[in-house]
């Protein structure tokens, strides 16, 4: 149980501080995702140092498309990709490099851009639209995620996915899925969102964030590392943290979508 302790601690800590800045919003928070964002895609360069990504060019990308998505929401992220597809190419064609191949440095780099930076930029979208949708984004991710490891502890038996993260178990994933879509729901309910919305915005979330982190694990069961940093001591690195949201906010725009609420 200790590292289920250490996990709530890391939330009670982290919580406020995001709770805050999600409730000042605007630059604030974009500013925020910015510094998130160059945090996790350089520990993503350093796990994939090896493929060569073009650095410069991934850092750009991600700013422009965190920044596009607070000036001109989901178009806004669209738009600034376009650009940094540009760049990659250039920076890759001018300084091609022996020792690997120039095609695997760009997808590496456009990957970790498309990753982080939508990942956040979805964040954002979300805040601008309403703060009680990006809260229960965050709430149903870490309320999810706390709850399918206390469930997998105490009643896991069968493994999700043993090949890319034995510690994970279907009675945790199912566990943590009913407490994140209640949790949504009990945030959403009432604030515009019938039932049966705040429901399907739940369950979507909830669904998600396993497959977040499973996500990350895959790319670092790859890369032959565990953390993907330490710049949170023994909870490894920012990437680590925001793993989760990086796929929850993205599902969440796209089921505001599917219900036409966005």
């Amino acid at each position: 149980m200790g590292n289920l302790f250490s996990r709530i601690i890391v939330a009670a800590i982290l919580l406020p501080l995001a709770i805050g800045v999600l409730w000042l919003g605007g630059w604030w928070l974009t500013g925020f995702g910015v510094v998130v964002g160059l945090l996790a895609l350089h520990e993503l360069w350093t796990m994939a140092r090896g493929h060569r990504p073009i650095v410069i060019a991934g850092y750009l990308g991600v700013i422009a498309v965190v920044v596009g998505a607070h000036l001109d929401g989901n178009e806004g992220m669209v738009l600034a990709l376009a650009p940094t597809l540009l760049i990659v190419f250039i920076l890759a064609a001018i300084s091609p490099s022996p020792s690997a191949s120039s095609l695997t440095g760009m997808s590496v780099t456009v990957f970790g851009v498309v990753w982080v930076g939508v990942g956040l930029g979805a964040v954002v979208v979300l805040r601008d639209a309403s703060f009680d949708i990006v809260l229960a984004v965050l709430a149903g991710t870490w309320g999810g995620d706390i709850g399918a490891y206390a469930i997998g502890r105490l009643f896991g038996r069968r493994r999700l996915a043993p090949a890319i993260s034995p510690g994970k178990s279907i009675e945790g994933f199912a566990g943590g899925v009913l407490i994140g879509t209640g949790i949504v729901w009990w945030i959403l309910y009432g604030q515009g969102f019938t039932t049966v919305e705040s429901l399907i915005i739940g369950f979507a979330i909830a669904v998600a964030g396993p497959f977040g982190d499973l996500f990350e694990s895959f790319v670092k069961r790859d890369l032959g590392v565990k953390d993907s940093g330490t710049l949170l001591a023994g909870h490894g690195g920012v990437l680590d943290r925001v793993d989760a949201m990086l796929i929850t906010a993205p599902v969440a725009l796209l089921a505001l979508w599917a219900i036409g609420s966005l």
